[in-house]
């Protein structure tokens, strides 16, 4: 059984820093393209950043390129990611997710597995 748990969220102030962690069991990790996306209240799941197996390649959305870092450990499992300078639009539920597949990496159609969620709230 596949398994992304997601951790780390949390509230901090506009300018702070959290990363976040995924873990992963049941796949073979090394073979996936893990994501994350976000939710904000009433609002649709949009992508947030995506790492190949290989961790050689990223994408950013532009609202965190610059800020957001995607990172794995592919020796841990874990796929990582470190927001910082946190603006209170960051605010959202974090959803990691890993595809096998190498279609548009924003699309939330093109992964199998996801995570339960982590909140991340940022305050003004």
């Amino acid at each position: 059984q596949v398994r992304l748990v997601e951790s780390g969220g949390g509230l901090v102030q506009a300018g702070g820093s959290l990363r976040l962690s995924c873990a992963a069991s049941g796949l073979p990790f090394s073979g996936y393209a893990l994501g994350w996306f976000r939710q904000a209240p009433g609002k649709a799941r949009e992508f947030v950043a995506r790492i190949g197996w290989s961790g050689g390649l990223t994408y950013y959305a532009d609202s965190v390129k610059g800020r957001f870092t995607i990172s794995r450990d592919n020796a841990k499992n874990t796929v990582y990611l470190q927001m910082s300078t946190l603006k209170p639009e960051d605010t959202a539920v974090y959803y990691c997710a890993a595809t096998a597949s190498s279609g548009p990496y924003y699309n939330t159609r093109n992964y199998d597995h996801w995570g339960q969620g982590t909140q991340v709230t940022v305050s003004s």
